[in-house]
């Protein structure tokens, strides 16, 4: 079986999606996603970019030949190659002695990165893994780039580089780069060099820690054959930023619905999971009926999060909206509790130390008084909502619906740079359209715009004086709705409120992701019916945001 470092890099991310990868049905994958394939150019052409910087050859070889490809990158290494481009590299899993890393001391002084070339074969190992020998490591590093050096090859070796979209060096990106560290150090005979990552960031040019990364790599490595090993797929966790662009996310997402699977529930993150698998706690009923009092301590949880959880259960279960305990109403409940069972409330204790004082059945009879006095309905009233393209580090769309209830009409203002240097003109135009009502209130839905203004002003010298009375009329509705309501969602997100309450978009396929795309597309190929699906799905977002903060002020009314 072949493990490559795409395999190794997406078990970092999601242990089920590998598995997939090798044993699933493709005919259940989604088809190609539009975004990712611009992600995928957007890395090709940056990788081109950073080309230029070096004299670099590509070994020659039919495609997906790997051992072919390896021997022609054996040759140009042979030759002493200043560097290299997607050179291929082979080991076998059983050369490298992996085994049980668990017990290697990296903390200990004496570990050295070379220690990982001849570690011993450890009695801990499982038989059913004995046959090392049909895993194949494939490493396809970037760049190999020459240094001074001993080798097998003469005088001289080689470290690798991977070139990423990103502008910090994940762990996943470090995981990766041991792993083409490690192979090279095989096949050159030579201890692994410091692997290099080149970003998009201020510190382009970032040197890998192999006494952390290594070890790391090494047990992601052997829990990802043993989960390759197993008869079943690992167990499904939706979340959503990392699933999103997963051709696999379909059929999963699927599955964990008819599951009700506890990943669907907003504010359940990987880590909160784990911990209320320790508990047992694995379906909505079991967490609906948990007591905050059980989960505060809890990696992952503190007494506030804990009773959002729950009452986040209980809303999804009855199919409703619940209010959210307000604080001085837990306090006064709590003290209940504690002067019923004849204790003495400590004057110092806080919010959160009452909060665990309450039973499921008391955070659900909780009266709302609202902490949104700044939702109301006005006589004018902004909605704002931006489309930015961010590899470009560009907000192309400024978008302002105006809704006047004193004469009845709405007007939507789309401030739209067509290029790129026509970021300042939309600027100028959107300060322009809000000083003419000084007194509406901006409503927008989370904090992207509020510090896009921000932004935008620092950017363009814009006077503090001009711009802070605009930000003091901001008020994010996606704020003021989840500090004080549960929905009965999957997601907080714009889209998911707004459906929830009978809102449709006019594109059903448009999103945010879309809109990059069609941004690029439309930079490409001049297609103005792209920036018309653009404006009309900006449009919507703008309405969108007013049916929420609409129903929250009903809501609260009531």
């Amino acid at each position: 079986m072949l493990i490559s470092a795409e395999l190794l890099l997406q078990y970092h991310r999601c242990k089920r999606r590998p598995y997939l990868d090798i044993h699933g049905d493709f005919r259940e994958t989604d088809g190609a996603n539009d975004l990712l394939i611009k992600l995928q150019r957007d890395k090709i052409a940056y990788q081109k970019t950073v080309l230029t910087q070096w004299n670099s050859l590509r070994p020659s070889y039919p495609q997906g030949d790997w051992y072919r490809g390896q021997t022609a990158t054996i040759e140009l290494m042979q030759q002493g190659v200043e560097c290299i481009y997607h050179g291929v590299l082979l080991t076998q899993y059983s050369d490298i002695h992996l085994h049980s890393y668990d017990s290697l001391d990296t903390e200990n002084e004496d570990f050295s990165v070379s220690s990982l070339l001849d570690f011993p074969a450890s009695a801990s190992v499982s038989p059913v893994y004995s046959d090392l020998e049909r895993y194949t490591l494939l490493s396809r590093p970037d760049l190999l780039i020459k240094k001074p050096g001993k080798s097998c090859f003469g005088d001289w070796m080689y470290f690798p580089v991977n070139i990423e979209l990103g502008k910090r060096p994940k762990q996943e990106y470090q995981t990766v780069a041991a792993f083409h560290a490690q192979i090279l150090a095989m096949v050159q005979q030579a201890e692994p060099e410091t692997p290099w990552l080149i970003l998009r960031g201020k510190e382009a040019r970032y040197p890998v820690d192999l006494t952390k990364a290594m070890p790391q790599m090494h047990r992601i490595l052997w829990e990802l054959i043993q989960t390759l090993e197993t008869n079943k797929a690992p167990e499904i966790f939706i979340s959503r930023q990392k699933c999103n662009l997963c051709h696999w996310y379909s059929s999963c997402y699927a599955i964990a619905q008819s599951q009700k699977h506890l990943s669907l529930l907003p504010g359940i993150t990987p880590v909160r999971y784990t911990q209320l698998q320790e508990l047992e706690i694995t379906t909505l009923e079991s967490l609906a009926q948990t007591s905050p009092t059980l989960l505060e301590n809890l990696p992952g949880f503190d007494s506030q999060v804990a009773c959002k959880v729950i009452v986040q259960a209980q809303s999804v279960i009855e199919n409703r909206p619940l209010v959210l305990p307000v604080r001085n109403e837990i306090s006064t409940v709590a003290e209940d509790n504690l002067t019923t069972n004849g204790s003495t409330i400590a004057s110092e204790m806080n919010q959160q130390q009452n909060l665990l004082l309450l039973s499921p059945q008391q955070i659900n009879s909780l009266s709302f008084t609202s902490s949104s006095s700044d939702i109301f309905t006005a006589p004018i009233e902004l909605y704002f909502d931006i489309e930015a393209q961010p590899d470009l580090n560009l907000d192309y769309l400024l978008g302002v619906l105006v809704v006047d209830r004193q004469t009845n009409t709405e007007n939507f203002y789309s401030l739209l740079a067509e290029k790129l240097e026509d970021e300042e003109l939309i600027w100028q135009q959107f300060l322009d359209l809000v000083s003419q009502y000084p007194h509406a209130p901006i409503y927008h839905f989370c904090v992207y715009e509020y510090d896009t203004v921000k932004r935008l002003a620092k950017l363009y010298h814009t006077p503090n004086a001009a711009v802070q009375p605009i930000l003091n009329r901001f008020v994010d509705v996606y704020e003021k709705l989840t500090q004080n309501v549960a929905l009965p969602v999957e997601s907080y997100a714009l889209k998911a409120i707004a459906r929830w309450l009978g809102f449709e978009w006019r594109h059903p396929e448009a999103s945010g992701a879309k809109c990059i795309y069609w941004y690029d597309q439309w930079l490409k190929t001049g297609d103005r019916s792209l920036l018309e699906k653009i404006q009309s799905y900006n449009e919507d977002d703008c309405r969108a945001t007013r049916s929420v903060k609409d129903w929250l002020v009903n809501f609260f009314a009531n």
